[in-house]
């Protein structure tokens, strides 16, 4: 019932799971004891065992497990409470037999697949050996009983793989398969699928958009929780960019195409959130590792076990060292450390996504746990990186005619100060007319406005045109734009950037973990170190170019310190990828962003940086506790096997009981807040 294909690479069989909706293949690279390893790897550790189809139904999962422990419960009641003459031998052993086949012939012909292309000491062949064995001395039922509790533990395994894919799947993969598309004087149904670039979607109120477009309506609001994990409402204004997945708050809206649906923003995250298990942590590479070389040395150990006795014990008894020997086997099998391990990343994929966090792989998971200092860059990350006018200063002539005549000249600048300004000003310069505009390179700009010569820069404009000011313009740490009408100096306009509402809570979560803050900025000293003392940042730099923070992320990294640095992506790549792990803020709006980070916050709230790492620090919790508890029952129980303390029911607890309280251990991270 597993279902196969080849790898194109290494043409090796890897099994994969059917998308019940769209029916398209997805490889759930979640370890070896749900067999939901990535093609790539899927015999690494030789433990690949998948029994079955994600599409199958959970009973239909199970019927070969139910029709095992009925037959296996019968032949028990036989046995011990309702002898009968007839159960006796040759009609007793196919009994067992019977109850043994249904749960037992898929593991044995893993088994011979394993060892046919190599893999000979597969978790299949110890229980193959272990079980056959107990049948060849005589423990018929324990025999079966150690095959169904494995079956039945591995069908759980499988469960839970299931579930922590499909919560992932459901948090991200919003998108409707359909669409109303406006066509002439109509509006017909789509699929999303079939719907190209250009094309106008009608979206109702309360409808998800299926594909990324532009805003054609004056404004809608949309809810955007499926990418950024906020449930806050944002409202778009026409020509502003919309994200498939978003859900229609208001009126009817409309919005033209601009991506196929394969191409679209979320399609390109849940893409990152599927691959990212194939970059495995250090613990989870090193528990892969180490269950190839475990599972041989086992089986040698499991031998000696039964043989070495005959030559130092007087009433060595064979069938007594085998049973010791076969319990060994079945307790020794990896099998809770190697599925839970990775179950538990891959727990802390899914706690992060349902965040709007995006992390790329398991092995940031495990460095941001060990973070010990937070670089940040200023705008867009701790600031909203929107100028606003602060502060008007009118000298000589009304602050409106300030406004009136400054605005003006800005519109026909591409500067986000002149788009402030222009903002502050509304729509004042409707009723002005400017001409002979010019820009004066690094210093503002000069034109007529109603006949009236008016120069709009830095101080720097007025010293160029001899024009004395207020010199006290010049201490203010913010961006000062001066205005002078006819050669006279006339006032001026303080425009600073806004801090983030939640960036003072952000640093101050950041240092309850003992985690220190540092800003870098291309902005002046004087406005950096403003912003670094209102939000308490206990290191703060500015005046860098994008080589400049570089030099300072590696600086920190020369004094063996763990970094995060954040920034937006784009314009802070180099440094990104300079750090230990690189944060993309507000990932949603580039495709470049979702590329070059490790990290990628869907919002920009720098709260989220927080909620990370205490992902990561939640997740290797989780990892190391899986760990210990795997390692400790399992030499308890190994010891009293060898010692003949311990029967095949302590060692299905050791083998498949601890696995499963390891998964429940590993999930729990999905059901946590933070």
């Amino acid at each position: 019932m597993i279902h196969k294909h080849k790898d194109e690479a290494g043409g090796k069989q890897s099994c994969c799971a059917l998308d019940e909706k769209t029916d398209t293949k997805t490889d759930d690279d979640v370890g070896c004891c749900s067999s939901h390893g990535e093609p790539e790897n899927h015999s690494d550790d030789g433990h690949d065992h998948d029994h079955s189809n994600y599409s199958q139904s959970v009973f239909g999962m199970f019927v070969p497990s139910i029709i095992s422990l009925v037959v296996l419960l019968i032949a028990l009641l036989f046995d011990n409470f309702f002898p009968q003459s007839w159960f006796s031998g040759w009609i007793r052993i196919v009994w067992y037999i019977v109850a043994y086949i249904p749960v037992g012939l898929p593991v044995l012909k893993e088994a011979f697949e394993s060892i046919r292309k190599g893999d000979i000491f597969s978790e299949f062949f110890l229980m193959g050996i272990a079980t056959i064995g107990a049948f060849g001395i005589g423990q018929y039922a324990e025999g079966v009983a150690v095959m169904l509790f494995y079956s039945i533990g591995e069908l759980f395994q499988m469960l839970a793989v299931k579930r922590a894919k499909s919560s992932i799947k459901s948090l991200l993969d919003q998108r409707p398969d359909s669409a109303n598309v406006v066509e002439g004087f109509e509006t017909i149904s789509k699929k999303a699928s079939d719907i190209g670039i250009g094309e106008i979607i009608q979206l109702k109120q309360g409808e998800k958009l299926a594909l990324d477009g532009k805003l054609l309506s004056d404004y809608a609001t949309f809810n955007t929780a499926a990418l950024t994990g906020e449930s806050k409402p944002d409202t778009k204004r026409i020509g502003e960019m919309v994200l498939a997945g978003m859900i229609n708050l208001n009126a009817v809206a409309q919005v033209e195409v601009t991506a196929v649906f394969t191409d679209s923003k979320l399609s390109r995250i849940l893409e990152m959130v599927q691959e990212a298990t194939a970059k495995k942590a250090t613990t989870e590479l090193f528990i892969r590792k180490f269950a190839k070389i475990y599972t041989p040395i086992v089986v040698f150990l499991a031998i000696g076990i039964c043989l070495i006795p005959l030559l130092f014990v007087a009433d060595y008894v064979f069938k007594d060292w085998l049973y010791r020997a076969l319990i060994f086997l079945v307790i020794s099998c990896p099998c809770a450390l190697v599925i839970s391990i990775p179950l538990g990343y891959f727990g802390g994929i899914g706690a992060a996504s349902k965040n709007g966090i995006l992390i790329k792989g398991s092995t940031f998971l495990d460095i941001l746990a060990t973070i010990q200092v937070v670089v940040m860059d200023k705008t867009g990350t701790l600031t909203k990186g929107v100028f606003k006018v602060q502060k008007v200063v009118a000298v000589g002539i009304s602050e409106a005619d300030l406004v009136k005549y400054t605005a003006t000249i800005e519109t026909k600048s591409t500067h986000p100060v002149g788009s402030a300004i222009i903002e502050y000003a509304k729509n004042i310069v409707k009723d002005t007319t400017v001409t002979e505009v010019k820009e004066i390179a690094g210093h503002g700009m000069k034109g007529l406005v109603d006949g009236k010569e008016i120069l709009v820069g830095s101080a720097k404009l007025m010293k160029k045109f001899n024009i004395s000011y207020n010199t006290e313009i010049d201490t203010i740490p913010f961006t000062i734009i001066v205005v002078a009408i006819n050669q006279k100096y006339v006032g001026y306009f303080v425009i600073a950037d806004e801090i983030k509402e939640d960036a003072k809570e952000a640093i101050q979560s950041l240092h309850k973990l003992n985690i220190k803050t540092v800003m870098l900025s291309g902005d002046n000293q004087a406005i950096v170190s403003l912003v670094a003392k209102e939000l308490n940042i206990d290191q703060a730099f500015g005046g860098l170019l994008p080589e400049d923070k570089v030099q300072k992320v590696s600086e920190l990294k020369e004094q063996n310190l763990k970094i995060i640095f954040v920034g937006d992506g784009v314009n802070d790549a180099p440094v990104i990828a300079s750090a230990d792990v690189g944060i993309a803020m507000g990932g949603l709006g580039s495709d470049a962003t979702i590329e070059t980070a490790d990290v990628v916050i869907q919002n920009d709230q720098p709260t989220k940086i927080f909620t990370a790492i205490n992902i990561g620090k939640k997740t290797k919790q989780i990892v190391w506790q899986n760990i210990g508890l795997a390692f400790s029952v399992k030499v308890i129980v190994l010891v009293m096997g060898a010692g003949g303390l311990a029967t095949m029911w302590e060692a299905v607890f050791a083998d498949v009981g601890v696995a499963l309280l390891a998964i429940l251990n590993a999930v729990r991270i999905q059901r946590m807040k933070f």
